[in-house]
């Protein structure tokens, strides 16, 4: 007989199943010449439900370093805040890009 994780023997018809966490993306917004400071801090804080004050230090990290993370979530939800920001950046006539990466 198999040892279970609680070292107690596990009979042969026991199934031992482990939690696994699902993996984490990036959502990443990149710096460009036309998009407006306002409106990214405004996607920032009506996407990804940041507060005005983290809002405004993503976006300078984003001026400042080309790149910055707008939040880390599970697949799904990260392809959507991507699209959605993508979505109203086109609507508002800004080339703002957002991708999402493996974190």
């Amino acid at each position: 007989m198999a040892k279970s994780v609680e070292n107690r023997p596990v009979p042969q018809d026991e199934v031992i199943t482990r939690k696994k966490e699902p993996t984490q993306y990036r959502v990443v917004l990149l710096n460009d010449d036309y998009t407006t400071m306002d409106f990214v801090m405004h996607v920032l804080e009506s996407v990804f439900q940041k507060s005005p004050a983290e809002a405004y230090r993503i976006m300078m990290h984003v001026h400042v370093s080309g790149r910055g993370i707008a939040g880390v979530y599970p697949w799904e939800v990260a392809e959507t805040k991507t699209n959605t920001t993508v979505s109203m950046a086109r609507e508002a006539g800004y080339p703002l890009k957002a991708i999402t990466e493996e974190a």
